[in-house]
């Protein structure tokens, strides 16, 4: 791999997890940082302020085991895909901004909150989410089943609007009857995750 090393020898690294795409650090190496890495499959650092190599987790437990290595464009960039072990900053937490390394679904994230918040909240008079709960699973199975239906004849026509239309309404009761079981899009990550296997 070609690497450009700054006047100091070093080049900063990316560290993200490879599973939540996360980014959990910054680092920096030297060459002999970069090459440790490798070899161990354990991120290793150059420490500016300890003038060393120091593997991350050496002393806390907390490694990052390496997935991938890769440089940008220029080769004076690396991103490193990890699998951690336990919380990656000093202080304790999931990352060095503080925020919690778990999965997103993008806006279906969002929409999964919005499901969760309108729930809890269950205001019928000004939310569909409240009131279709508020039925019982049953009818909020029974709304899945319909948009399935729906979602399908759809897709036998050639209208794309229309299908889209279908299936969002489809892909929307369906977070709803996730939720009214008690489980999320990471369950179904789960079990699609062991099926690969």
């Amino acid at each position: 791999m070609d690497i450009k090393y700054n006047n100091e020898g070093l080049i900063p690294a990316i560290i993200q997890d490879a599973t939540t795409k996360n980014v959990l650090m910054l680092g920096y190496m030297n060459e002999e940082a970069y090459n440790k890495t490798i070899e161990t499959k354990q991120v290793t650092f150059y420490s500016r302020s300890k003038q060393r190599l120091w593997t991350k987790g050496e002393e806390s437990g907390n490694f990052l085991n390496l997935v991938d290595i890769k440089n940008d464009c220029d080769n004076d960039t690396l991103l490193l895909q990890v699998n951690p072990v336990g919380p990656t900053c000093h202080k304790g937490t999931d990352t060095c901004w503080g925020e919690a390394n778990t999965s997103s679904y993008g806006f279906l994230s969002t929409l999964e909150t919005v499901i969760e918040e309108r729930v809890a909240n269950k205001d019928t008079n000004t939310s569909y989410v409240a009131s279709l709960f508020a039925k019982g699973i049953n009818k909020v199975a029974q709304k899945v089943g319909e948009e399935a239906v729906e979602t399908v004849i759809e897709a036998m026509d050639n209208n794309d609007e229309l299908f889209l239309y279908e299936s969002a309404d489809l892909l929307f009761h369906y977070l709803m009857l996730l939720q009214a079981k008690g489980f999320s899009l990471k369950d179904i990550e789960n079990e699609l995750k062991g099926r690969h296997k």
